[in-house]
């Protein structure tokens, strides 16, 4: 009998004891489904990071009170980390002048909940001081007017730039944001820039932002105290010179705090220089543990399926004891019986890896529907599901198919 004659009579026995073949590809249904999903969300998670990371400043260094470490916050001293020198205006400006440097930007920021302007209202808006050069380190590009400026920071001018949300939503359709006067915080801006849409970062919109000279910030506010210094506080964006390498523009920023911070060579930074490699870094860590986390269910799931494949086969191969007999007895090979069985293995453990692709895309689609994950299931995922079945069937069922085809005729057709 040739290879399809074989699977269509393996998938006729399936159909005769349906609930039987069912409970016995669960967990290969389990352990595919489990591959399939998790894949396509991992793979999801990178195009989404890579999406994110673009909107961001490629090439900036975030300096801040403490060095970022995602999923690991809950081991960190904030307490001590808060007793730190707070960053400054006068920090930024001595970094600028570094050759290896383009740009030094402080910024901080609040946020203002709902702000409104007359019948118009914009909602979760964030107020943020800023220097000189924001656009180029924050990746912001105006779509109207102009950004903030150095002579803005120097003369604490009130003035805002504000993001296309803030702009679409404060303001009546067609009416020109430009030049038009905005009370926040009880304090009247005129509205100098517009900027484009930037849409969402790691789930937080970024449209709603309104900019404002630091200086002026720093005059109407005041800074941060406690724990709240670590998140809220100044920190500096620092955007590396053509050519510069992020690496040297790091260690000459580092190099620059430590002196001004008074550090001796023995004593750790009392700062964070944080940049996209490190960030990417510790989310590398967590994709690792989902990986483990996915090979280790999948494989517990695939050993169980398997197990329950090769026992339902021993109890096949009992039931049909005397039909083995009979089939050797008129002519059949060794091999023609092991074939026999080995394919209703194989056909067992593939069909539950048909119904786990399909349920593993459908939980990857619904996670993609619900949430701001995208899910990508590339085609290779799908050979992997197909390949891990079939080899569990083959694994597993090598057994009950040899104990089947190395049975004695005469007593195969004598057992009751």
């Amino acid at each position: 009998m040739n290879f399809l004659t074989l699977f269509a009579r393996a998938v006729a026995s399936m159909r005769y004891n349906k609930t039987r073949s069912f409970l016995t590809t669960l967990g290969i249904i389990i352990g595919v489904t489990t591959i399939i999903a998790i894949v396509a969300l991992l793979k999801g998670l990178d195009r989404t990071i890579d999406q994110e990371f673009s909107s961001l400043g490629t090439k900036t260094i975030y300096v801040q009170k403490m060095e970022l470490q995602l999923g690991l916050h809950r081991h960190r001293d904030f307490d001590e980390i808060s007793k730190r020198a707070d960053l400054t205006v006068e920090d930024a400006a001595a970094i600028s002048k570094l050759p290896t440097v383009r740009a030094a930007v402080p910024n901080i920021h609040r946020d203002l909940g709902t702000l409104k302007r007359g019948i118009y209202e914009a909602d979760e808006c964030t107020l943020t001081g800023i220097g000189e050069g924001g656009d180029l380190t924050g990746n912001w590009v105006v779509s109207g007017g102009r950004f903030i400026t150095r002579y803005d920071q120097r003369h604490r001018n009130t003035v805002c730039v504000i993001g296309s949300y803030v702009a679409d939503n404060l303001f009546a359709p067609g009416e020109e944001p430009l030049n038009q006067k905005l009370d926040v915080d009880g304090h009247r801006y005129v509205v100098v820039g517009v900027l484009e849409e930037k849409g969402a970062s790691f789930g937080h919109p970024q449209d709603n932002q309104i900019f404002i000279p630091v200086e002026t910030y720093v005059k109407y506010y005041s800074l941060p105290e406690g724990r709240a210094s670590v998140f809220r506080g100044i920190r500096i964006e620092v955007l590396p010179d053509e050519g510069v390498t992020v690496e040297t523009a790091k260690a000459n920023v580092e190099e620059l705090l430590r002196r001004r911070r008074g550090l001796r060579y023995y004593e750790d930074n009392d700062f964070g220089l944080n940049t996209q490699e490190s960030m990417l870094s510790s989310l590398n860590t967590i994709r690792s543990v989902l990986w483990l986390v996915m090979v280790g269910v999948a494989g517990i799931s695939l050993l169980v399926g398997g197990i329950g494949i090769m026992n339902i086969m021993l109890v096949s191969v009992a039931e049909r004891t005397r039909e083995i007999g009979i089939r050797k007895a008129v002519g059949a090979s060794e091999f023609d019986v092991l074939a026999q069985f080995l394919s209703e293995a194989v056909a067992l453990s593939s069909v539950g890896g048909v119904v786990g692709i399909v349920l593993g895309l459908a939980a990857a689609a619904f996670v993609s529907a619900v949430t701001p994950l995208q899910a990508a299931a590339p085609w290779w995922t799908v050979v992997l599901g197909v390949g891990f079945s079939a080899t569990v069937g083959i694994i597993f069922g090598i057994y009950p198919a040899r104990k089947a085809s190395g049975l004695n005729p005469i007593e195969a057709i004598r057992y009751e």
